[in-house]
C-alpha cells in the first residue's frame, strides 16, 4: 500500500514523501491516520535532525514520519493481535515507548508510523508497551489531544506534598488548595484550567496569569468563573503585565498564605521566580514548560526549601494511565481539548507549519492527513466563507459552538473538503 507523509531527512529538511509500505508482518498493525496535532516537539526534532535524541543517526538514508500526535482508524490485524485489536476500531497513542529503555518514539524514530501520513505500520514494540489505545468518544480530533492532554494530568498526578515528621511523598494536588498556573492562558494552559476544574482531585481556587488581555479574555469567555463557581472552584484571572508588584498581588489573593501548587507554563526566568516567592508552606512548583536552551536557569529560594518545605518537580511528558485518564474524560464529555485548538489545516499545511510553529500565533494546529487544505485560523473562517461554501459552513458550525472546533465540524471536513490527490 502507498503512503503520504511527512519525513525527516536532516536538519531544517522535512519533505512529503510518497512511498510503499512494507508488506504487514503478523506482529503488526495497519492504520489509517486521520488527524494528527502539531506538537512544538516535532518543531525541536525537525531544526536538530539527527541531533535530537529520539531521531536516528541515518535519516539521510533512512527518514522518518514526524507526527506524534494522531488518531485514526485500524485497518488490518497481523495474527498475533487479532484478539486484542479489530479492524474498524478507532485509536490513539502513547508516543512515550520506553520500549527495553529505548528513547525511540513513532513522530520521530520510525520509518512506517507517524502522525503526518496517510497510512502507517504499528510496529510490535507500539502494542508489546500498550501504548497502542482505544478510542470510543466521537470523531478522531480528541483522541489526537489525549496525548498532550495526557501531559498536562501527568503534570498534576506528579505534583506531590509531604507531611512534617513522615517521609512519604503524598502524590497529587491538595484537594481545595490553592493553585496557580502561571502563563496560562495558552493552548496548554487551558487544557489545564479545563482539568482543574473537572478532574476527581480539585482545588478550591485556580489563579491563571497572562499578560495579554487577548489570551486572557478567550480564556474567560472558554472557561469562565460563573461556570466554576457553580462547582465550588473560584477561578480567577489576572493579568500581570500592569501590576506594580505581581508576587504581593497574587499572594492577596489567597490571604497571603500562598499556593499549594504552583504550574509554571512558560519557560521564562522572572515566571520561574515569581512562581518560587508565591508559594506556600509545602507548596510544590512544577516546571511544566520545556525550554530551548540547556542552559536556562532560575534562582530559587533555599531558606524556603528548607524551613517552608518547598519543593521543586518538573515534568516532560505523560504515562499511558495519563493518556488513559484523558481518553476517559473526553469520551464521557468532562473535558473539551477543543479549547486547545486555533487552526486547522490539510497535508499541504504540515511542513510550513512545523517549520514555522513559533512564529505562528494561537493554540494547537490540527492537521487532516487525508485533505489538502491550507492551515487556517478558525477566526477566519467567517471570512473565507464569503467566497468558499465549505468555509461559509464551517463558520456556522464553529459559531453554535463558541467558536471552538467540534466533531460536528470536523465531519463537514472530512465529507467536503478536497481530497489528497493521491
Amino acid at each position: 500500500m502507498k503512503t503520504r507523509a511527512v519525513r525527516i531527512h536532516g536538519k531544517n529538511d522535512l519533505r512529503l514523501d510518497e512511498f510503499e509500505l512494507p508488506a504487514l508482518k503478523e506482529d503488526e498493525i495497519l492504520a489509517q491516520v486521520v488527524s494528527d496535532s502539531i506538537c512544538m516537539s516535532s518543531y525541536k526534532a525537525a531544526k536538530q535532525g539527527s541531533d535530537h535524541k529520539r531521531v536516528p543517526k541515518d535519516i539521510a538514508t533512512n527518514p522518518t514520519i514526524i507526527g506524534h500526535e494522531f488518531s485514526g482508524r485500524i485497518l488490518e490485524v497481523g495474527r498475533k493481535w487479532q484478539g486484542k485489536f479489530r479492524a474498524g476500531d478507532k485509536f490513539s497513542i502513547q508516543p512515550a515507548l520506553n520500549y527495553k529503555g529505548s528513547p525511540y518514539a513513532p513522530g520521530y524514530s520510525f520509518r512506517t508510523v507517524g502522525g503526518d501520513a496517510t497510512y502507517i505500520i504499528l510496529p510490535n514494540e507500539v502494542m508489546e508497551c500498550n501504548c497502542l489505545l482505544a478510542y470510543t468518544g466521537e470523531g478522531f480530533f480528541p483522541a489526537s489531544l489525549a496525548e498532550p492532554m495526557s501531559c498536562i494530568i501527568g503534570t498534576f498526578h506528579a505534583t506531590y506534598h509531604t507531611r512534617t515528621g513522615v517521609y512519604v511523598h503524598d502524590m497529587g494536588i491538595v484537594q481545595g488548595g490553592d493553585m496557580a498556573i502561571l502563563a496560562g492562558a495558552g493552548p496548554m494552559g487551558l487544557g489545564a484550567i479545563d482539568y482543574a476544574l473537572h478532574c476527581d482531585r480539585r482545588p478550591k481556587r485556580v489563579v491563571v496569569t497572562d499578560i495579554d488581555d487577548g489570551r486572557l479574555g478567550r480564556a474567560a469567555a472558554l472557561l469562565n468563573p460563573t461556570g466554576a463557581a457553580k462547582d465550588g472552584i473560584e477561578l480567577i484571572y489576572v493579568n500581570t503585565k500592569g501590576m506594580a508588584d505581581p508576587v504581593k498581588g497574587l499572594l492577596d489573593l489567597t490571604g497571603g498564605k500562598g499556593y499549594d501548587e504552583v504550574f509554571v507554563f512558560a519557560p521564562v526566568k522572572p515566571v520561574v521566580e515569581c512562581g518560587d516567592k508565591i508559594l506556600g508552606k509545602d507548596g510544590c512548583l512544577n516546571f511544566f514548560a520545556g525550554p530551548t536552551d540547556p542552559n536556562f536557569r532560575a534562582e530559587l529560594n533555599f531558606y524556603n526549601v528548607h524551613y517552608s518545605a518547598t519543593h521543586l518537580v518538573g515534568t516532560s511528558g505523560g504515562n499511558t494511565d495519563d493518556m488513559v485518564e484523558a481518553l476517559q474524560l473526553m469520551s464521557a464529555g468532562r473535558i473539551n481539548p477543543a479549547v486547545m485548538i486555533t487552526h486547522i489545516g490539510g497535508m499541504d499545511a504540515v511542513i510550513p507549519t512545523t517549520m514555522n510553529l513559533p512564529s505562528i500565533p494561537g493554540g494547537k494546529k490540527l492537521i487532516y492527513t487525508n485533505i489538502e487544505m491550507p492551515l487556517t485560523a478558525i477566526e477566519e473562517f467567517e471570512a473565507k466563507g464569503k467566497t468558499d461554501p465549505l468555509f461559509a459552513k464551517l463558520s456556522e458550525i464553529t459559531r453554535r459552538h463558541k467558536g471552538l472546533w467540534s466533531v460536528e465540524a470536523e465531519d463537514c471536513l472530512l465529507a467536503n473538503a478536497g481530497k489528497s490527490a493521491r
